[in-house]
């Protein structure tokens, strides 16, 4: 917009100092008042001095601001939403419960699992006495034949009981470690009903960004119940189009400003840049890092980020202004203060930063013409600023008028 305005204001100028010219040419014309002005005539101009600066290339992008992490929190199981204790804004820490499920039902299995397991339990207890007994009556028996007492078929139905209540004992204690899976399975969905967020980073706290059920609601598995955000760290999110893609380094800096914060610089660096380029837009995202330390700074803010190419210190540098072109070249006016005379000198320009250009070569001084050069040739004679345009050679003198000598009617 500072822009636009600039070139109206500069285009009514160059239309006033046109027609002012045009009025000058009619009063200095020849004798019949006819035909262009004469050669010589000073040409009213504005100027300004070459100078030594620093510029720099700089690129501004527009994206927008995201957080450096945002996970939704569902629960695991279905059930009634008892209770939220946690709201849009709500800091929270890892580790910290924010809902509640109904419990009651699996409450109940878990209480069931844990009576399956008690008489899993007393099963293997009657079973091991079972096999003791087996055990002593087989070493009896095993005696009683060794002194031709027993006969071989009371060995061999003995020790079938004791494989027998052998292989008993194997299933009940088979069916204990059932059970205790049974129950370690009923207590962690009993656990479910107590919805906790946790991450990594356990020391850094983050922030309730959605909210999106209520209490007493029914809840399916994964339905979404709040949204937490890590604001502490912001992403800014950036398109860079194809010319500037090459230019872009990981940890590179760039310094980002938002509307919502207008006289505010926060500074980044470039955290990742995608390795393709959209085929549509030919474009490719670019994401850059920047802290939020005061939390001033939200998800979804539009914002304006300057990215610096190249730096040129210690240069000569001239308004953008004063460059022009003549018969294809480009260059600028020298002004010649002394002489006033304005000469064309070609310029190879560099970096231009605002309203200021680097010229790389040639080396210059003095002043250069930034106002009414569109009407210079080089050699023109100019008129500087608070000085009348001063007829020169073959024009008309300051006591001429009309083309008629002065004094004259």
């Amino acid at each position: 917009m500072k822009r636009a305005v600039t070139a109206l204001v500069i285009a009514a100028l160059v239309g006033v100092l046109g027609w002012r010219i045009a009025v000058k040419v009619k009063e200095g014309g020849g004798n019949d008042g006819r035909g262009p002005r004469r050669a010589g005539f000073a040409v009213a101009v504005e100027i300004s001095p070459v100078e030594k600066a620093t510029v720099r290339e700089v690129s501004l992008f527009t994206g927008t601001l995201q957080p450096r992490a945002r996970f939704v929190v569902s629960p695991k199981i279905a059930g009634r939403l008892e209770k939220l204790t946690v709201d849009v804004g709500d800091a929270v820490r890892s580790g910290d419960l924010i809902a509640e499920l109904d419990d009651a039902e699996y409450a109940q299995q878990a209480a069931q699992a844990r009576a399956e397991l008690a008489v899993a339990r007393a099963s293997v207890a009657e079973c091991k006495s079972t096999l003791e007994m087996a055990e002593r009556e087989l070493e009896r028996v095993k005696a009683l034949r060794e002194k031709k007492v027993a006969s071989e078929s009371e060995l061999d139905e003995q020790d079938a009981r004791y494989t027998a209540a052998r292989a008993k004992h194997a299933v009940a204690l088979a069916e204990v470690t059932r059970r205790e899976a049974a129950l370690k399975a009923a207590e962690v969905r009993l656990s479910y009903t107590r919805i906790r967020v946790e991450w990594p980073d356990a020391d850094a706290p983050r922030v309730v960004g959605e909210r999106f059920v209520d209490e007493g609601e029914m809840l399916q598995p994964n339905a979404p119940i709040v949204s937490v955000l890590d604001n502490n760290v912001m992403i800014a999110q950036i398109d860079v189009i194809e010319r500037d893609y090459p230019r872009i380094r990981i940890g590179q800096p760039a310094v980002l400003i938002t509307d919502g914060f207008p006289d505010r610089e926060f500074t980044g660096r470039i955290l990742r840049i995608a390795p393709l380029l959209k085929e549509l837009s030919r474009q490719a995202r670019v994401e850059i890092e920047l802290a939020n330390e005061d939390g001033v700074l939200k998800p979804g803010m539009f914002v304006r980020a300057r990215i610096e190419f190249d730096r040129h210190a210690d240069v000569t540098v001239v308004p953008v202004a004063a460059l022009a072109r003549r018969d294809g070249h480009q260059g600028v006016f020298v002004a010649d203060t002394a002489e006033k005379k304005a000469r064309f000198v070609p310029v190879k320009a560099g970096i231009t930063e605002g309203e200021r250009v680097e010229i790389v070569e040639p080396a210059l001084s003095g002043s250069v013409v930034t106002l009414g050069h569109h009407l210079l040739e080089d050699g023109a004679a100019i008129a500087l600023p608070g000085e009348e345009p001063a007829a020169g050679a073959g024009a008309p003198g300051p006591g001429s008028r009309g083309g008629r000598a002065g004094g004259g009617r």
